[in-house]
């Protein structure tokens, strides 16, 4: 009789350990909330919850304007920003707490809601509805990208590391093959101005020598590819590190978020699946 009861009581003693619930994971990593339904400052973060824009040399305060309209139920949630025309004003938020970059281990989760039917609504040349960029171009950039050329446009995910790494004889981006470039490049997305469409890319380890650096792109939850074999090395200096929106692009965006680590699928697609969005994990 003793010897049936031992498994029992083992089990009551040491319970299977269950899976971990997204949604609480979520929460505990995000680091940076702009939902655009009050304004253009982030409603959430680690750091500077201040949204600037570049004027000249120096960064300001960004405000509603002509070139960048806050759009009240106009979002995926609440309201939008709305870039009407290609334009200058790519609005940022940087400073410590952000994006967490540092130059030994990177992990990170940038998410964010786009609406456009690109092949209308964008005017000719790259658009880059996201990128995080820092000191100079040279020593990394991390972007979101429709090309400028092809009709249908292209939509890539790319991660630039030193130029060195990848590309030494500094060829034009254009110029080299698919192939050869450190990105995902999607030949159909579901992008269109009757739906928002839930993009998010992760950034897993990057400069990390002891580590196998990679970057995914998902799509409404689903994941659409992986950089990887590539050293995602960056050089950038920490104190310089921003997410920029809106680099020539036309459409809606709306509640941007990043996360201090890299999302698994789980996570991004309870991310998609949120019924009132990156707020509801406040």
């Amino acid at each position: 009789m003793k010897t049936r009861l031992l498994p029992c009581l083992a089990l009551l003693l040491c319970p299977l350990s269950l899976p971990a619930d997204p949604v609480a994971t979520l929460r505990s990593a995000l680091s940076l909330h702009a939902s655009f339904d009050q304004g253009l400052d982030a409603d959430f973060s680690r750091g500077d919850k201040a949204c600037r824009v570049r004027q000249g040399k120096e960064l300001v305060p960004a405000s509603p304007g002509p070139e960048l309209r806050l759009v009240p139920d106009a979002g995926r949630f609440g309201g939008a920003l709305h870039f009407p025309k290609k334009a200058a004003v790519r609005p940022q938020f940087a400073g410590p707490g952000v994006l967490g970059y540092n130059d030994q281990s990177w992990s990170a989760t940038v998410s964010v809601w786009l609406r456009l039917t690109p092949d209308e609504d964008l005017e000719p040349g790259y658009c880059d509805p996201v990128q995080i960029v820092g000191n100079d171009g040279k020593k990394g950039f991390i972007f979101l990208e429709w090309s400028k050329d092809e009709t249908p446009r292209f939509f890539r995910f790319a991660v630039r590391p030193l130029l060195h790494l990848w590309n030494p004889d500094n060829t034009p981006w254009d110029q080299i093959p698919a192939a050869k470039r450190p990105m995902v490049q999607l030949a159909k997305a579901p992008f269109s101005r009757q739906r928002w469409t839930h993009v998010v890319f992760t950034l897993d380890r990057l400069n990390d020598k002891a580590a196998k650096p990679t970057a995914s792109l998902f799509l409404d939850g689903e994941a659409q590819g992986t950089i990887r074999d590539w050293d995602l090395t960056l050089g950038w200096d920490p104190t310089s590190v921003a997410l920029v929106l809106g680099a020539s692009y036309v459409g809606h965006l709306d509640d941007l978020a990043v996360f201090d680590r890299a999302l698994d699928a789980p996570e991004v697609k309870a991310l998609f699946e949120l019924d009132d969005g990156v707020g509801s994990l406040r």
